[in-house]
């Protein structure tokens, strides 16, 4: 088909001007409304206004200005002959494209808690146009958003306005794209709140993946990845690589106030975790964690990386590397491994809600986001925790928090000194915690223990006493917490409940 007639009607003008040059260099007849003729008049471009088509002028504050059979007669009309005949007996011009640009709703709703704002950008006439023009897009060609824009300017360049059977499916399929994302959003923000239980999420941006999480799995990204990193530099960041740093995320999160603190991960197990009063000992007492499984791990921070700090790591290999910025002479150092990925965090903000595909569904729960405080602990031994324990407790709960279960943590002087996880039992999560913290030289004389969920017999207790623990986390609930309290009394333990448990599955 050849365009002889265009309605345009954009809320963004960014990109615009050369479309309306090259459409009206084409011969193209060009009508539109309100802001888009005014700009398309001041382009000096004839342009004809939608209300000689249809007899009423804009009303209701803009809400009805399209909407009538003048405009979409002229869209919905196949090029047959009744059809056609139709549009001859009213006075309907034919519209062989439409260029639409919603208003911002999603954009809106980020900016403002104004209910009244947020209604009026929710388009009518934008969407229904889209429609229409992408039901009939045998006859008619649709530009459903700016950000198609230069493929609909390209293709007007490259074929003189002539647009194949195969370009009009296409952008009649993006069109159905951007109305399909726009209706769930808007969906999801009347739906906030209420007890109607529905999954309808929607992603725009997407990136193909190298693979899935192994090489003969295909993979994409649904999703936008800048929308929280800089990438700096490094390669293409695998499906692998996003669990991983999703987990890193989640995990710094917890300590992003404070003290620089740096934490190594492992397929999305923290395997090193150290706070101190310098980046550069963060790390040391980071890596001394676990020096054989933070090779080729993902490395996190809450502090900028200096070129001291980044000396050190820059002798072992990782995969990704991730800090609130870096120091130019440490990225300057840090960019001569070009594999290795740079990621400059701009936030460390978790969604509140967090879903996952099982089965033949998908289950959608809160975002576990509760962090354990000192209001938090309840003492239920006869041994109250000393301070210092209260703080080293805190730090390894949110340690056992962000292991898979079942999972211990042990902890001394602000730094993982032992970690089991992903055990069948509790107590050979604990007995694989204390045998690595050993393998690392680490005396575990007066180190605590979290753990993430509680202890259903004083097994655990009376392990952790024979290793030197002097003091347990965990968050109670099960029938036996009395053995377990118990337990402690005798050995002058320490236990402290929080009421919370950390399952990670």
């Amino acid at each position: 088909m050849i365009l002889r007639s265009a309605l345009i009607s954009v809320y963004s003008k960014d990109g615009l001007e050369p479309i309306i040059r090259r459409l009206h260099a084409l011969g193209v007849q060009l009508y539109s409304t309100g802001g888009t003729q005014s700009y398309i008049e001041k382009l000096g471009i004839p342009v004809t206004s939608v209300e000689s088509l249809t007899g009423y002028p804009s009303i209701l504050d803009g809400r009805v200005k399209t909407l009538h059979p003048a405009i979409f007669g002229g869209l919905l009309a196949r090029r047959e002959p009744g059809h056609l005949a139709q549009l001859e007996e009213y006075n309907i011009p034919e519209m062989d494209c439409v260029m639409v640009d919603l208003y911002p709703f999603e954009e809106t709703v980020a900016a403002t808690n104004d209910p009244a704002e947020i209604i009026e950008k929710i388009d009518i006439g934008g969407v229904s146009l889209i429609r229409a023009a992408a039901k009939n897009w045998k006859d008619v060609v649709v530009v459903a958003s700016k950000d198609e824009y230069k493929m609909f300017l390209d293709l007007l360049n490259e074929q003189e306005g002539e647009f194949s059977g195969f370009n009009c499916r296409e952008f009649a399929r993006r069109a159905f794209k951007v109305t399909s994302n726009y209706d769930v959003a808007i969906y999801n923000w009347f739906n906030e709140g209420t007890a109607d239980i529905s999954f309808k999420h929607s992603i725009h941006r997407s990136d193909i993946l190298r693979y899935g999480e192994n090489p003969h799995q295909n993979g994409v990204f649904f999703g936008d990845f800048e929308q929280i990193f800089d990438k700096l530099q490094g390669k293409a960041i695998s499906y692998n690589n996003l669990v991983d740093i999703d987990a890193a995320v989640q995990l710094m999160r917890e300590f992003q106030v404070g003290q620089p603190t740096f934490a190594i991960l492992k397929h999305t197990n923290a395997c090193g975790i150290a706070r101190r009063n310098t980046l550069l000992e963060a790390w040391q007492a980071a890596l001394a964690c676990d020096t054989t499984s933070a090779f080729g791990g993902i490395f996190i921070t809450n502090a900028i990386v200096d070129l001291a700090t980044a000396q050190e790591i820059n002798k072992l290999f990782y995969e990704v590397l991730i800090a609130p910025d870096f120091a130019p002479e440490a990225l300057e150092l840090l960019k001569k491994k070009e594999q290795r990925i740079l990621l400059k965090i701009k936030h460390f903000e978790v969604k509140k809600r967090a879903f996952r595909s099982l089965l033949n569904g998908v289950v959608e729960q809160d975002a576990d986001l509760r962090t354990e405080t000192e209001a938090d602990l309840k003492t239920v031994t006869q041994r109250r925790p000393t301070a210092k324990e209260v703080d080293e407790l805190l730090f390894a709960a949110k340690c056992a928090k962000h292991l898979k279960s079942n999972a211990i943590a042990l902890v001394k002087d602000g730094q993982l000194i032992g970690m089991g996880c992903g055990q069948p039992s509790r107590v050979d999560a604990l007995r694989q915690a204390i045998a690595k913290a050993k393998s690392f030289g680490f005396d575990l004389k007066g180190a605590v223990m979290a753990s993430d969920a509680f202890f259903p017999f004083p097994d655990c207790v009376e392990i952790a006493h024979e290793a030197g623990i002097t003091a347990a986390i965990q968050p109670g609930g099960s029938m036996k917490d009395q053995d377990s309290i118990a337990a402690c009394d005798e050995r002058d333990m320490a236990m402290v409940m929080t009421g919370l448990r950390h399952f990670r599955h």
